[in-house]
C-alpha cells in the first residue's frame, strides 16, 4: 500500500494524541526524605554545551534529517519510567564508555541512583533529543521482537529432531574493504585463523565478488574454501536444511518444531527448554550473510495467506496446517543464523552492542542512522490494546530487516507473552535520538 508523506503539522497532532492516551503517571513532585532527591553519588560531571533547539543536521549523501528539540516535545516525557530506562542505559555503558563522547555520561550514569527523579534529571541534563525524519517523513515502521523459548533436548530424540547449529568448522568470515563494495572482480583470499580470512595479494584462494550478495552496506563476505582453490559463498538455508552441514558444525541442541527454530533465527537469540526443565540460553554467533527475505510476502504472493494475516502467529498456524509446504516456504529466506551458548548471569540476551537487552527498554535500529547504544525515544501504538506506547528505550541491537532512519524493532523480553506482543506489532511510529549535549547526529555509510 502506498502511503502519502506525513506533514509536520499532522505528525504533531498525532503525537499530541499519543501523549493524551498515556496512562502511567508518577508523582508530580519529588518525594521528600533520603533517596528521593536529585543529588547523584559523588560530584556531577560536566554536561557539555547543548546545541540550540531547532538546530538541524542534514548529513551529506543521506536522506535522513535530525532536528534538536526540547525534552518536553516528546509525548508523555514527564510520565516515563526513567528508572528502568536508566538501568537499561547503564547495561550498555560497559561498551559505550570506551567512546570519548560517551565517557562522561556513562560515568555520570554510574553515579546516578536508580530512582525516578534522579534518573529523569540525568536524562534531561546530559542529553539533547534529536527528532529523526527520513525523506521528509517523520513516521516510520515499528515492529517487535522477543527471545523465544523452544521445546527440545540436548540430544536427538524422536521428538527433538531439528539441530541448532553453532558456528560451522568450515565457515569463514572475510572483512570487505570499502574499495571492494562496488567491485564485482576477482580477489585473492587467505585463511588467517579459526573462521577468519582476509583479502590479500598473497592469498592462495580466489573469490569472485560477483557471486556474493554484496551491497553498499556489506562489511564482510561469508563463505568457505573449496577444491580448485576457490572461496565461495556459504550455504543457503535451503542447502543447510537439506543436510549440507551434516558433520560440519557443532550441534548445541535439538528443537522439536522447525518453524519455532526458524523464528528463533529471526529473533537472533532464545532459550531451549529440555524435558528435565533445564534452560539453555542461545545467543547470536554469526550468519551466512545471505540476503534476508520475508516469507510472509512470499506466502501472500502465492495466495497462501492474506498479507494482513502474515504475522508470526498467522505464519506458524498456517505451517502447522500445511506441513507439506514446510521446506518450500522456509527455504525462501536464504539467510541463516548460527548460535553460541550463553553462560554467566542471566541479564537478558546479548544485543549487537555486546551488552544484555532489558525487556521493553531496548530495541534494534539501523546503525547507519542511529548511534548504537544511544537512548531512543519511541512514540507508537501498543500492539494489543491500541493505546499509546511512548517509551525511552536504548538502541542496543541491530537486525537484517531493520533498515532506515525511522525504523525500530522493539524488544519485548522473553517467553510466550512477549512473543504474542512482538508478533502483532507493526505500526507507524516516531523516533527521537538522545545524544550527549554537544554531540551532533551522524550518518555512517
Amino acid at each position: 500500500m502506498h502511503h502519502q508523506p506525513i506533514s509536520r503539522f499532522a505528525a504533531v497532532a498525532l503525537l499530541a494524541l499519543l501523549a493524551a492516551c498515556s496512562s502511567k503517571r508518577p508523582p508530580s513532585t519529588p518525594p521528600t526524605g533520603s533517596g528521593g532527591g536529585y543529588v547523584p553519588i559523588g560530584s556531577a560531571l560536566p554536561t557539555g554545551i547543548r546545541l540550540p533547539h531547532g538546530t538541524v543536521v542534514n548529513p551529506e549523501g543521506a536522506t535522513v534529517s535530525y532536528r534538536a528539540v526540547d525534552h518536553h516535545a516528546l509525548p508523555s516525557w514527564t510520565f516515563q519510567n526513567f528508572t528502568n530506562s536508566l538501568i537499561s542505559f547503564k547495561q550498555g555503558c560497559s561498551k559505550l564508555k570506551a567512546r570519548a563522547d560517551w565517557y562522561n555520561v556513562c560515568e555520570q550514569a554510574a553515579r546516578t541512583p536508580n530512582l525516578h527523579f534522579s534518573a529523569k534529571h540525568f536524562f534531561e541534563n546530559y542529553f539533547t533529543p534529536w527528532e529523526v525524519s527520513d525523506n521528509g517523513q517523520l513516521g516510520g515502521t515499528i515492529t517487535g521482537y522477543y527471545e523465544p523459548i523452544l521445546k527440545g533436548d540436548t540430544r536427538q530424540t524422536s521428538k527433538a529432531r531439528f539441530p541448532i547449529y553453532g558456528l560451522p568448522y568450515d565457515f569463514i568470515s572475510v572483512d570487505l574493504p570499502a574499495a571492494h563494495r562496488n567491485s564485482r572482480g576477482i580477489v585473492r583470499v587467505k585463511p588467517t585463523g579459526n573462521n577468519k580470512g582476509a583479502i590479500a595479494a598473497d592469498g592462495t584462494f580466489t573469490a569472485n565478488l560477483a557471486d556474493f550478495p554484496i551491497t553498499e552496506r556489506s562489511r564482510s563476505i561469508k563463505g568457505r574454501f573449496v577444491e580448485g582453490g576457490r572461496f565461495v559463498p556459504y550455504y543457503t538455508r535451503a542447502q543447510i536444511n537439506g543436510g549440507a552441514l551434516n558433520g560440519k558444525a557443532p550441534i548445541l541442541g535439538y528443537a522439536e518444531d522447525p518453524v519455532e527454530l526458524f523464528f528463533l533465527q529471526i529473533q537472533g537469540s532464545g532459550r531451549l527448554q529440555t524435558p528435565s526443565g533445564q534452560f539453555i540460553r542461545l545467543g547470536y554467533a554469526d550468519k551466512n550473510e545471505q540476503p534476508y527475505v520475508s516469507i510472509g510476502k512470499y506466502m501472500a504472493n502465492k495466495g497462501y495467506l492474506p498479507l494482513g494475516q502474515t504475522s508470526m502467529q498467522g505464519i506458524k498456524q498456517w505451517m502447522r496446517n500445511n506441513p507439506s509446504h514446510l521446506a518450500e516456504v522456509l527455504g525462501q529466506n536464504p539467510s541463516y543464523v548460527f548460535f553460541r551458548k550463553q553462560e554467566g548471569e542471566d541479564l537478558g540476551p546479548i544485543g549487537a552492542l555486546g551488552t544484555p537487552l532489558k525487556g521493553e527498554y531496548a530495541g534494534a535500529v539501523d546503525r547507519h542512522y542511529i548511534t548504537l547504544g544511544a537512548p531512543l525515544f519511541l512514540a507508537t501504538t501498543h500492539p494489543e490494546n491500541g493505546r499509546a506506547l511512548n517509551r525511552l528505550i536504548m538502541a542496543q541491537d541491530t537486525g537484517s530487516a531493520i533498515k532506515g532512519a525511522v525504523r525500530v524493532d522493539f524488544f519485548w523480553g522473553y517467553g510466550d507473552e512477549a512473543g504474542n506482543k512482538a508478533g502483532k506489532m507493526k505500526n507507524t511510529g516516531y523516533v527521537w535520538q538522545l545524544l550527549p549535549n554537544g554531540v551532533r547526529p551522524q550518518y555512517t555509510p
